[in-house]
């Protein structure tokens, strides 16, 4: 299993890295993110933007606006930022929706940063 996830997770990198290279840094999360699905889309993987995540308290499910930026091929929640720095919030929210959500593989994307390698974080949970 965790090769499946070795290997998904390669193909993701590989589209950040083309968006990164084409865009560079200091644009909006919300073009990063745009860009990252239709590459990944592109990449023939299954890709979902905006997932709802509900929140399960006592025996209710609650709608309390968490949203995964992106999902792809129901394996793998991908979180984008385009941020000075990376903080600990981000971090817990990534692993907050890894822990709701049942994935295991989260990846954390920062594009607002000269090197893309310097700004992206896996997570295994």
């Amino acid at each position: 299993m965790e090769y499946l996830h070795s290997d998904l997770t390669k193909s993701i990198l590989n589209c950040a890295y083309r968006v990164h290279s084409n865009l560079g840094p200091g644009l909006l999360e919300s073009s990063y993110e745009a860009c990252l699905f239709h590459e990944l889309a592109k990449a023939k993987l299954n890709v979902k933007k905006q997932i709802g995540l509900p929140l399960i308290y006592d025996t209710i499910k609650l709608d309390v606006g968490y949203r995964i930026d992106l999902l792809v091929n129901e394996m793998v929640i991908i979180e984008v930022k385009s941020v000075e720095t990376l903080l600990p919030i981000h971090t817990a929210q990534l692993l907050t929706y890894l822990k709701l959500s049942g994935c295991r593989v989260g990846l954390l994307m920062n594009f607002n940063v000269k090197l893309l390698k310097n700004g992206i974080k896996r997570y295994i949970v």
